[in-house]
């Protein structure tokens, strides 16, 4: 099992997450995080540390393309290993569903 970001993190990209993840699994992107599958050593210490909800168990049904996409970008994107601010209209983003097509390909700043 592993643990996977979904749309609910689009345009919000809260980085509670990050800063108690133990193995920095966490790759960013302009507007969204993803976990590297390959990385990720499955502790759950992430899962309730988001606001949103947005990161699932892989187990969950339905998840397919999160996992794909997190495996996608976290190839691509940098790694982050600190909390940083989250985007500046989250708080309007943070209950809107179905974000996909907000998604941003571009990497994040990294630290």
């Amino acid at each position: 099992m592993t643990y996977v970001v979904t749309d609910a993190c689009i345009m919000c990209k809260y980085t509670d997450c990050v800063e108690v993840c133990p193995v920095d699994c966490f790759y960013e992107g302009e507007n969204m995080l993803v976990i590297h599958p390959d990385e990720c050593i499955d502790c759950g210490v992430c899962e309730p540390e988001c606001p949103v909800d947005a990161i699932k168990p892989d187990t969950t049904g339905g998840l397919d393309d999160w996992i794909a996409l997190n495996h996608k970008y976290a190839e691509v994107w940098p790694v982050i290993t600190s909390k940083i601010d989250p985007l500046p209209d989250h708080e309007e983003w943070a209950m809107t569903n179905d974000k996909l097509e907000h998604l941003s390909e571009e990497p994040g700043q990294s630290d």
